[in-house]
């Protein structure tokens, strides 16, 4: 395994620790970004399920955005998993931003999630 990825193996461990400690049984938004899209889901961890999910990958998103790896395709994939959580009757989780600053696109999605509905 190259060093960057060990690093970011670890941080992503680390703050999965402290989520787990804090979380009080809580699903989690996880949010995943690779170089062109953005993904972000809802997961109930006691039962290894996922609840809800959204990507700048989906039809619709590639027709609405201009790429899927920049700010408005963030907010995008935000609102959109807000309103699939609420419709799966979730409305509180932790916000779990693997291990990427929270900055930018993950700020972004952070916010609109929040917008639509969504406490964390």
């Amino acid at each position: 395994m190259s060093n960057k990825l060990a690093l970011q193996t670890r941080r992503r461990s680390r703050l999965r620790y402290q989520l787990k400690l804090k979380s009080g049984g809580r699903p989690r938004l996880s949010v995943f970004r690779s170089g062109k899209h953005i993904y972000a889901q809802v997961i109930d961890d006691a039962q290894g399920r996922t609840l809800a999910a959204a990507s700048s990958i989906e039809k619709p998103m590639r027709e609405a955005l201009k790429t899927g790896a920049d700010k408005d395709a963030a907010t995008q994939v935000g609102k959109l998993v807000a309103e699939r959580a609420l419709a799966a009757g979730v409305d509180k989780v932790v916000f779990d931003r693997g291990p990427y600053l929270y900055h930018g696109r993950v700020k972004a999605l952070a916010d609109a999630a929040r917008e639509g509905g969504l406490s964390f």
